[in-house]
């Protein structure tokens, strides 16, 4: 018993690291649907870095009790800050925003204050994503990291723009 116990000693250690990997720091996601075309396609493989600080234009993934799967979408507006749509152009505290990102029509949408501690997120398919225009803004806590890097498939294995 003692060298069964001692020869499994190393996979045990191998599975503890590996799950506290995954949970702690990094895990694999799929995307799931076209609002985040033309950058990130449907079945996608991406790595979630779950301790990465959120910036403007960061790809984050979200898990909300307003949503029955996981969104992943783009920052557009940090806590504290002004968001509105006009003609279809992107203004971040009055200021216009180059939206090098998004793609498709972006409908009006009235003056916001994002409030402390919450994101704006917007996919990069404006006409079709459901995101902060639908569900509001995004707490913190239900932002579960940071993805800017396709595993899979190999053809697109690489950092996303």
């Amino acid at each position: 018993m003692k060298k069964f116990l001692k020869d499994i000693y190393p996979y045990l250690i191998i599975v503890a690291v590996v799950v506290l990997i995954r949970t702690f720091l990094f895990t694999p996601i799929r995307v799931s649907g076209p609002s985040m075309n033309p950058n990130l396609k449907n079945g996608d493989i991406m790595i979630l870095n779950k301790t990465a600080k959120i910036d403007r234009f960061d790809i984050v993934v979200i898990k909300s009790k307003d949503v029955d799967d996981v969104l992943i979408k783009r920052v557009i507006a940090l806590p504290g800050e002004t968001f509105e749509v006009k003609d279809g152009d992107i203004y971040i505290n009055d200021k216009k925003i180059n939206d090098k990102y998004g793609y498709g029509e972006t409908a009006d949408f009235v003056k916001l204050k994002v409030p402390q501690g919450e994101y704006f997120v917007m996919g990069d398919n404006r006409s079709i994503s459901a995101d902060s225009r639908m569900f509001g803004t995004f707490k913190k806590k239900d932002i579960k990291g940071t993805t800017s890097f396709i595993l899979f498939p190999f053809k697109r294995f690489g950092k996303v723009k």
